[in-house]
């Protein structure tokens, strides 16, 4: 078990979180960033499952078949797009995520990629964790397609233009 190294871990990704979501304008969703991760559904199985260069919730998936702590998260967070998802005429419906929600789960995907990678990390890396790892066919359309776009301007523009655009995007929703 490695509550302190977890701790560390948790610690460091909301610090750089609370960074970008600042410099879009969210002050307050910077400051509540997964607040839920010190929860005991999600900390002592984070603890328990913890390596350092993944989520935790990965190798949780891989020794018990699903991750406990991820369905307590995605539950509670407004920034996963997976917690947009509800049932109407025994359908799946993918909601559109509210530009706040997009913004912070970007800025969640751009954290979690600098802190997992370290000196790897390059503006380009969210976008292949994106095409490479995520469930585009479990998201809305329109949300997907937005998180796709922010993420290439990322890559192809950096992080101080990326950043100011969406605060831009942020603010055109309110």
């Amino acid at each position: 078990m490695h509550v302190f190294k977890h701790f560390i871990t948790v610690c460091r990704h909301r610090r750089q979180v609370r960074k970008l979501c600042f410099k879009c304008g969210l002050i307050r969703q910077g400051l509540t960033h997964d607040l839920s991760k010190f929860s005991a559904a999600e900390f002592w199985s984070g603890a328990k499952y913890f390596q350092g260069n993944r989520s935790p919730q990965a190798k949780e998936r891989e020794v018990i078949g699903f991750s406990a702590a991820w369905l307590h998260h995605k539950g509670r967070n407004k920034h996963h797009f997976e917690y947009w998802t509800d049932f109407a005429d025994g359908k799946r419906v993918y909601v559109k995520m509210p530009a706040r929600y997009l913004a912070e789960m970007i800025c969640d995907r751009v954290a979690a990629c600098k802190i997992y990678l370290k000196a790897n990390y390059t503006d380009s890396s969210p976008l292949e964790y994106f095409e490479a790892k995520t469930d585009k066919e479990g998201m809305n359309r329109e949300t997907c397609e937005q998180l796709r776009y922010f993420l290439t301007m990322l890559k192809d523009c950096g992080e101080k233009y990326t950043f100011n655009e969406l605060k831009k995007f942020v603010k055109a929703e309110k």
